[in-house]
């Protein structure tokens, strides 16, 4: 059983909340200063607190605040050597969160996912930490990165999550113009993108070969494939990726001044 603490109980701190619940083996206690926040999450937690003193002797504390947060939460955090403090703060290093605690800090890019378990998560560390990669291999997968690849993480899967959306809402839509029902539009594309990637993550063919495996010469797929060779949306979709990356930097070059 390990013991985990969560400051911030928003979208991502109500997201990991809920996938350590559903994951079993952690003791959760939840920290807010709105008790409507905590009360939105309590059914996942053994406890919840406005007392940030009730956190103190978690074996991992999560740090699921806005960056322009983190300051404040740290001044009356009080945490010892052999705990280890998480920071999902966009743009904030481990060294500013270290300098301000004598716990061991792990930097995590996570995403909403981590509520249904099916989360991709970055993480930068001195050393792999026990706790802390049962709890993302719980949540979802994980890859380690250099922390200054962390703001690519950031705009990849903390972000990448909304660009996904976004293209699913785009195939319902235009399915329902075409005669669907919505409802049935949804499921059909987001079941899509679910099957699609998972295929990704389970074969060993590049991209290329799998997007040719569905394009029947003279068929459907290529029909629409040629639209979208023809279109500018990847330039699109990487141009988000480098404009998420490129706040991100914003974000850690306004915390260091």
């Amino acid at each position: 059983m390990i013991d985990v603490s969560v400051i911030g109980c928003g979208n991502m701190g109500g997201a990991l909340l809920t996938g350590l619940s559903r994951a079993g083996g952690y003791r959760i206690t939840a920290y807010d200063v709105d008790p409507d926040a905590l009360e939105a999450v309590s059914e996942h937690c053994d406890r919840t607190t406005t007392d940030l003193g009730d956190v103190r002797d978690s074996e991992v504390v999560v740090l699921a605040v806005k960056p322009d947060i983190v300051p404040l939460v740290l001044e009356d955090l009080d945490l010892r050597p052999g705990q280890t403090l998480v920071t999902i703060a966009a743009g904030v290093s481990r060294a500013q969160v270290g300098a301000e605690t004598d716990a061991t800090v792990v930097r995590i890019m996570p995403n909403l996912a981590a509520e249904t378990r099916a989360m991709a998560a970055a993480v930068s560390w001195d050393d792999p930490d026990e706790h802390v990669g049962q709890m993302l291999s719980d949540l979802g997968a994980y890859v380690e990165v250099d922390e200054d690849l962390m703001h690519v993480a950031t705009a990849l899967n903390g972000s990448g999550p909304a660009f996904v959306f976004y293209l699913i809402q785009a195939m319902q839509e235009r399915a329902v113009e075409e005669g669907l029902d919505p409802d049935d539009a949804r499921t059909l594309a987001a079941q899509t993108f679910n099957g699609a990637a998972e295929t990704v993550l389970r074969s060993d063919r590049d991209l290329d070969s799998l997007i040719d495996a569905v394009c029947s010469p003279g068929g459907t797929t290529i029909e629409g494939m040629e639209v979208l060779f023809d279109s500018d949306a990847d330039t699109a979709v990487g141009d988000a990726l480098t404009a998420a990356r490129k706040r991100s930097e914003e974000l850690a070059g306004a915390d260091a001044e």
